[in-house]
């Protein structure tokens, strides 16, 4: 980049169809970075921050390295695993060997606290038949009426367009789902995956949730996550395999416009530089990609602001001792939902630190730390002994009040698709049609879509291992 004086970068060595700007550094775009020069393509990755990763990174406090907030995958998220593969990072985020989840409930005593969500080498739906009838946070009715209820579920036709307007709390309702099998079964996955409670959930988005995690594969569900910090992943890795495939990265460079030429290529401008390209990638938040957008490149771009958000919060606590001898669990009958134990990926060398993730955080996603340092201590030493007595080193939130979009009730109307009307402009993002919730595996999905979309257009060969994920899945 220049420095102070704008330049104009024409790429006039470099023959017609064969250049590409990629706006946004997230997991959308640096998918779509890789896929492009994968198949040959002359890219610039352009993001403003100061690293590689989205929403999804880490940072310093003090002797910590820590993650924003805590991200998991499962097995059936194969764009995600293909993704980890690309940049040589899979083994630093393994799976779980077969899905076991503890949930402590609170309001059991003591000695009968905990349950297991785990599955079988059985097929489907027989590999939870042995976890759900033995499952003590709900009734033996419950439970059977669970069983009903998901075989409805593995029945909806996911393309149906009917379910986007419908919300998952009353269709569970009404196959016979109590507000406690709500609670201990079905928000329990819901809300990580999701960011929503049931009632506030769009059926589409909840059935694929259930029906691709639970109802697909045995192994579907299992649980992965990194075992390092997650900037390890993002961006250092993530760096090294863009500049392998010769993807030039420019970070702290924030796009102030896009618009086309007369010739048919794009002009981005940035501070100091105009860039021109065939193809341009916007994978940016859906607020950012519309105030980019030139006129007339979708038809309905208001709709792009009628996207809502839903925030994360994570509550980071550091002990002078153990006090969790499992990985993470969920818990019911408090206001903690899911705890990890982040002390050997944080580099933390004494004591013991978790890390709780509050999904759907409404509430309290602008509580101040001392409001919610009263409020978690107490649960947590409610739900682990070793807690009690334990010294509190270091206790502080990080906050994420647009970590998702809301998957409400009607919102995959909105979501758009990779292509746009204008020529040689697509979009990426967990918020575009990909048909998963907003996570990482809807990230790196539109990522693929907008490289494949883009590379079509071109009629430019597409890179095989691109399209291994959608064959394993």
């Amino acid at each position: 980049m220049t420095d102070g004086t704008r330049s104009e970068r024409t790429h006039d060595d470099i023959p017609s169809g064969r250049t590409a700007v990629v706006i946004g550094g997230g997991l959308a775009g640096v998918t779509a970075a890789l896929a492009l020069a994968d198949a040959g393509m002359h890219v610039t990755l352009l993001e403003g921050r100061p690293r590689l990763g989205g929403l999804a990174f880490s940072f310093q406090r003090g002797d910590l390295t820590v993650d924003n907030g805590q991200h998991v995958y499962l097995r059936c998220c194969t764009a995600y695993r293909w993704f980890l593969d690309r940049i040589e990072g899979a083994a630093l985020a393994p799976l779980q060997d077969r899905l076991d989840v503890p949930v402590l409930d609170l309001a059991k005593p003591e000695g009968r606290r905990l349950g297991r969500l785990r599955r079988d080498p059985l097929p489907v739906p027989l590999h939870l038949g042995r976890s759900l009838a033995a499952y003590p946070h709900l009734s033996l009715a419950e439970r059977a009426r669970v069983g009903q209820a998901a075989l409805a579920l593995r029945a909806l036709d996911l393309g149906d367009p009917s379910l986007d307007a419908q919300d998952f709390g009353s269709w569970l309702a009404a196959r016979g789902q109590s507000a406690r099998a709500i609670e201990a079964l079905w928000d329990l996955v819901g809300v990580a995956t999701l960011n929503a409670v049931a009632q506030d959930a769009s059926l589409a988005l909840a059935a694929m949730v259930f029906k691709t995690g639970l109802l697909s594969d045995p192994g579907a569900a299992d649980i992965g996550w990194a075992h390092v910090p997650l900037g390890e992943l993002h961006d250092r890795l993530a760096r090294k395999a863009l500049d392998s495939a010769g993807v030039r990265t420019e970070l702290r460079t924030r796009v102030t416009s896009v618009s086309t030429n007369e010739n048919g290529t794009w002009s981005v401008q940035v501070p100091g530089e105009t860039l021109t390209a065939d193809t341009v990638v916007l994978a940016v938040a859906q607020r950012e990609a519309y105030d980019l957008l030139p006129e007339g490149a979708l038809d309905a771009p208001e709709n792009l602001l009628e996207i809502g958000t839903a925030p994360i919060l994570n509550v980071h606590v550091v002990y002078d001792r153990t006090v969790l001898t499992k990985p993470f669990f969920a818990a019911l009958g408090t206001p903690v939902q899911w705890v990890f134990d982040r002390t050997h990926a944080s580099g933390l060398r004494e004591g013991q630190y978790l890390a709780l993730s509050q999904s759907a955080a409404q509430d309290e996603i602008d509580a101040p730390v001392a409001v919610l340092r009263e409020r978690y201590l107490p649960e947590l030493e409610r739900l682990l002994a070793g807690a009690r007595g334990a010294g509190v080193k270091d206790f502080f939130v990080t906050r994420e009040r647009t970590a998702t979009f809301a998957p409400t009730p009607g919102v995959g109307r909105l979501r758009p698709g990779a292509r746009t009307k204008a020529p040689g402009l697509y979009l990426a993002g967990a918020w575009t049609a990909t048909g998963w919730p907003a996570t990482m595996e809807s990230a790196v999905r539109s990522g693929v879509n907008a490289a494949d979309a883009a590379l079509r257009t071109l009629g430019r060969p597409r890179p095989r291992h691109l399209f291994e994920f959608e064959e394993a899945a």
